[in-house]
């Protein structure tokens, strides 16, 4: 079954890279603002060959990985804690529904006034971001623990931290992968759109110059880029979720089919 799906992708993006070479050639849109797949291509390979390029694509990383570390941890620990301790969630749940929905980009002024184009700026917008995404899933997964579970934990004498280690990390930790997977793919949109808008060092500032000099080709090169690193974020933090979710229901089930 996996190798079907893998020759139909293989396949779908064959006809993509085709219909992408096929249509500027066609005449159907200026290649000067849509370049050939084959140019593309060969702007790519020169990007590869830029020891520049190399040093963007490490600034890149290390923002987004720092960035998505630090959420992370934040929003576990912060989840659990808000979940554990009676009365805190709903003394916060009204902060957390007025900060959730700011968008991250409107906090850009903030920190050019704050860090100005240094990495620091960049973390912030990131951590933002990524941090609700895992906050919220873990305080979905601490609520779907079975209460007789609990209780039975707690009839047996388990202290606090024993029954968040034995009863409530085993049912949240589900939840909490989902939430780093879906914080590692918004961490790498707010790294590079931190950069291309603020000036920050990193592939985002590249496709900017790259924008100002109409190096259209180059432009899309780096785009592609970007698209490969999601693709590429994606693929390891379904791995990872796999890997530590071997034990759980859903995994195994995937694996049996």
């Amino acid at each position: 079954m996996r190798g079907v799906n893998a020759a139909l992708g293989a396949a779908g993006l064959a006809a993509f890279l085709a219909l992408g070479e096929a249509v500027p050639r066609l005449g159907l849109v200026e290649e000067a603002y849509f370049p050939p797949t084959s140019r593309i291509a060969e702007a790519l390979a020169d990007e590869t060959a830029d020891s520049a390029f190399w040093t963007a694509l490490g600034d890149t990383l290390t923002g987004w990985a720092l960035g998505l570390a630090i959420a992370s941890c934040a929003g576990i620990v912060a989840g659990v804690l808000i979940s554990v301790v009676p009365y805190l969630r709903a003394a916060t749940a009204s902060t957390i529904e007025f900060l959730r929905p700011i968008p991250s980009v409107a906090l850009i002024p903030l920190a050019v006034l704050l860090y100005g184009t240094e990495l620091r700026s960049v973390l912030l917008l990131v951590v933002y971001a990524s941090f609700w995404q895992v906050l919220i899933q873990v305080l979905y997964g601490v609520q779907d623990v079975d209460p007789v579970a609990d209780e039975t934990a707690r009839s047996y004498g388990l202290g606090t931290w024993a029954r968040i280690r034995h009863v409530l990390w085993p049912t949240a930790l589900p939840y909490v992968m989902t939430g780093v997977r879906l914080a590692a793919a918004v961490a790498l949109i707010l790294a590079v759109t931190s950069e291309l808008v603020i000036g920050a060092p990193g592939l985002g500032k590249r496709i900017g110059v790259a924008q100002a000099s109409q190096a259209v080709p180059e432009l899309y090169a780096l785009i592609v880029v970007t698209g490969l690193l999601g693709l590429l974020i994606n693929v390891g933090a379904r791995t990872v979720e796999r890997r530590a979710l071997a034990w759980h229901q859903s995994v195994r089930g995937e694996v049996a089919v």
